[in-house]
């Protein structure tokens, strides 16, 4: 009786190589898929090089410039324009009313703008995603009463109703800014986290966990969360930019941050009366402050396209 050979040594080497190479390949999760299309997208590399730039600029100014933004110099530097002669000068954009270099508060304003948009989309992605989830996985009396408050929140708008609540401090600083952005911008997290868990929680995992004895918390956070974080990612990733923009025009407005808080839009309120006569005041702020906003966007375009394979 002739002896069995192995499948393996009856193969060539190559074929024995392709075969290891094919059985390598095992299927990818949905976040690796997801890399995967984020790698090719000139969008992520565009929206990410600039929010690395101006993440950088708002943890660390002192690496763009050493100069105080509030150091003033009326007598030789009053709205001095941009002076590109010198290139490591402070002077590039100029000076401002108070003799302030521009680009200094520029680098410097980057922070304060920065904290409150990424504090207020932290805020407002836990406030509503809790309460996106309660109403989604309960339903019935709790789904009616989380979603009716939600439309009620829904009815003020976002620039007026934190306009209002700040009006009750004296003293605006960054968090109380926060504080306001995030008390009224909430709802729309909350209606998506609330459509998603609605569909996940029929699917047979959620069946099977619950037949298995896990309790509602397990259940919440480790099978339906994970779940449903795609788009909610995707809509504060668009939303973030949108804060910041917010947080300017409040500023802007005399109602948001106050000196001595150096901020893109305390300086764009500033410019305001300056615009004819030295318009670098203005355009400098504003200018990095539609950028940021731009990055934010574009990068919540990328992630969304990665994250759903309709848009492929």
């Amino acid at each position: 009786m002739p002896e069995k050979t192995l499948p393996h040594e009856t193969q060539t080497p190559e074929a024995v190589s392709t075969a290891l190479k094919e059985g390598s390949n095992k299927p990818r999760s949905l976040g690796q898929d997801a890399w995967r299309e984020l790698r090719g997208s000139w969008l992520f590399w565009a929206s990410g090089v600039l929010l690395v730039l101006f993440i950088v600029m708002a943890a660390f100014p002192t690496l763009f410039t050493d100069v105080d933004p509030r150091q003033a110099d009326l007598r030789g530097h009053y709205l001095a324009p941009p002076n590109w002669s010198h290139f490591f000068e402070v002077d590039w954009f100029g000076y401002n009313g108070q003799g302030q270099s521009v680009y200094a508060r520029t680098v410097h304003g980057a922070r304060a703008s920065v904290i409150v948009g990424v504090c207020v989309t932290l805020a407002v992605t836990v406030l509503g995603g809790f309460v996106g989830m309660l109403a989604g996985y309960f339903g019935g009396f709790v789904d009616t009463l989380l979603s009716r408050l939600t439309d009620i929140f829904f009815g003020i708008p976002l620039l007026l109703g934190a306009l209002t609540l700040l009006q009750a401090f004296t003293h605006r600083t960054v968090w109380t800014v926060t504080l306001g952005l995030a008390t009224f911008g909430w709802m729309q997290i909350a209606r998506v986290m609330r459509g998603a868990v609605i569909t996940q929680k029929q699917a047979d995992f959620v069946t099977a966990a619950r037949a298995l004895g896990a309790g509602t918390g397990r259940i919440l956070f480790r099978h339906i969360l994970p779940n449903v974080l795609g788009p909610v990612i995707v809509v504060a990733t668009i939303a973030l930019g949108g804060y910041i923009s917010t947080e300017a025009t409040l500023s802007y407005l005399g109602i948001g941050l106050q000196d001595p808080v150096v901020s893109w839009g305390v300086d764009i309120a500033a410019g305001q009366s300056q615009l004819r006569d030295a318009p670098h005041v203005l355009l400098v702020p504003a200018s990095f402050l539609s950028l940021t906003v731009l990055a934010f966007i574009l990068l919540g375009d990328a992630v969304r396209d990665a994250l759903d394979p309709k848009l492929r």
